[in-house]
């Protein structure tokens, strides 16, 4: 079978560390164009990783018939008017976390592309992991009991004032960047979605983003999840839930190697034991999963619904950062 053809919007760094090498695995996914305003870049970055096409533009790629999807892992600023784009192209997207600033930008993409009749599909990767399904299906088939509550530390040090996780007018900042990861894990093991939030944040002085937040989401029947994510702090992840009859704690819940199996501590009332689960890539599998989805033409595997609603519960937590007190969650 011909693998679909897949153009890339940007030279991202974090495409060639992280997703660049597992796709060469990939019988489904042809990496075909890449794209750069520094047409220069996008030839270099195209003879390193066997792209055969290179643009000067990302209107260029996008004007290219035989591209049939694309892939955005543009500054989050960027998400909206190129996911709009790529619509207008006829492409089906997958974009990077978050789809947009806020809940109303993630809507309306979502709305766009329905209305061109074009896929759309939030990559978040780490829910393509073996580790996270057996995690997922720990706590449906109540192995820990009912959960009560999650706790996600989620940690980095990146003081480059030229990052873009470090500039406020690219949606950088700690809660966009990897609070999304622990409201989203909270979300998908307790299987709802938060009613009320609570968020304290501490801004770092020039960049203006905030470098340490906290949060509490109340999902109401004494169900809540609790986190900390920090872009200056010693580099840790680690999810825990606990139940009404045991606990479990994904040991590297989010970063997690493509070449070593996951981990998952279990512990109830017949004793304590460690999950393995089979040594996979979790980028690889999630673009496979997309590409089979589009070859399918079935729905996809992680529907735009849940990237809005996750994106609802981080505007409330910026809410309530904002003014000290609990925060309803719209709904998404």
């Amino acid at each position: 079978m011909e693998r679909l053809r897949m153009g890339v919007l940007g030279c991202s760094g974090h495409y060639f560390k992280r997703v660049a090498l597992p796709l060469r695995e990939s019988l489904l996914v042809e990496p075909y164009a890449i794209a750069s305003r520094d047409g220069a870049k996008a030839d270099k970055a195209a003879a390193s990783w066997d792209f055969s096409k290179a643009y000067g533009s990302y209107e260029a790629l996008l004007a290219d018939d035989a591209v049939d999807f694309v892939y955005i892992p543009l500054p989050n600023h960027m998400h909206l008017e190129y996911i709009k784009k790529s619509a207008d192209a006829g492409k089906a997207i997958l974009c990077e976390k978050p789809l947009g600033l806020n809940a109303h930008e993630a809507r309306e993409a979502a709305d766009y592309c329905a209305a061109k009749g074009v896929a759309l599909m939030e990559a978040f990767m780490y829910r393509f992991h073996p580790q996270w399904r057996r995690a997922r299906a720990l706590a449906e088939s109540f192995d820990i009991g009912t959960i009560k509550a999650v706790h996600c530390w989620f940690s980095y040090t990146n003081k480059d004032p030229n990052n873009i996780r470090n500039k406020a007018d690219f949606g950088g900042g700690a809660l966009l960047d990897i609070g999304c990861y622990a409201v989203s894990s909270a979300r998908f093991l307790i299987g709802a979605e938060p009613e009320r939030v609570l968020c304290l944040t501490e801004r770092d002085p020039v960049f203006k983003t905030d470098i340490l937040s906290s949060g509490i989401l109340d999902f109401g029947g004494g169900r809540r999840a609790a986190f900390t994510v920090g872009t200056q702090a010693f580099s840790m992840q680690r999810v825990d839930a606990y139940g009404s009859d045991g606990a479990l704690t994904v040991e590297l819940p989010f970063n997690m190697y493509g070449d070593v199996p996951g981990r998952i501590s279990v512990a109830n009332g017949v004793g304590r034991r460690v999950v393995e689960t089979e040594i996979a890539d979790q980028y690889l599998l999630q673009f496979d999963a997309f590409a089979e989805a589009l070859i399918a033409k079935s729905p996809m595997p992680t529907p735009v619904e849940d990237a809005i609603a996750n994106m609802a519960a981080l505007d409330a937590l910026a809410l309530s950062a904002a003014s000290g007190a609990w925060t309803a969650v719209a709904k998404a």
